[in-house]
């Protein structure tokens, strides 16, 4: 394999990476219909579970013990920051390269939730 190949599958490899980082992070953080659940929140419904646990009848402490690790795993992900701006930027310098030559469309990345001025940043018009 020359080294221009190999060039060209790691930059491949660093646009992908970089795309699909941003793309995840854009699925953790979309608006969520109903109230936004607070950390306090969720503190207190774990309360709560702690409260009922030693009481529980088999199957419902099953489903509560579920509910526990829910929220726990809920509660963590609350305090990861993800720094949205970072990964919007190695984005926008990945996406155009990247989408020509998988042939991604504008209307394909609008639906996977990138917003139109992200899009424009990255130089990926209605058009294209």
């Amino acid at each position: 394999m020359s080294k221009q190949h190999k060039e060209a599958l790691a930059l491949g490899r660093e646009q992908g990476r970089a795309v699909r980082t941003y793309l995840e992070a854009l699925e953790l953080h979309k608006p969520k219909r109903g109230r936004k659940r607070t950390p306090d929140s969720i503190k207190r419904q774990l309360a709560d579970v702690e409260r009922r646990l030693p009481t529980a009848d088999p199957l419902s402490r099953v489903h509560l013990i579920q509910q526990r690790i829910d929220l726990q795993r809920e509660l963590a992900s609350k305090s990861q920051t993800v720094d949205l701006a970072n990964l919007e930027k190695a984005f926008v310098k990945a996406a155009r390269e990247y989408g020509t030559r998988k042939g991604i469309t504008y209307a394909a990345w609008r639906e996977a939730g990138v917003s139109p001025q992200t899009l424009k940043k990255a130089g990926i018009g209605r058009g294209a």
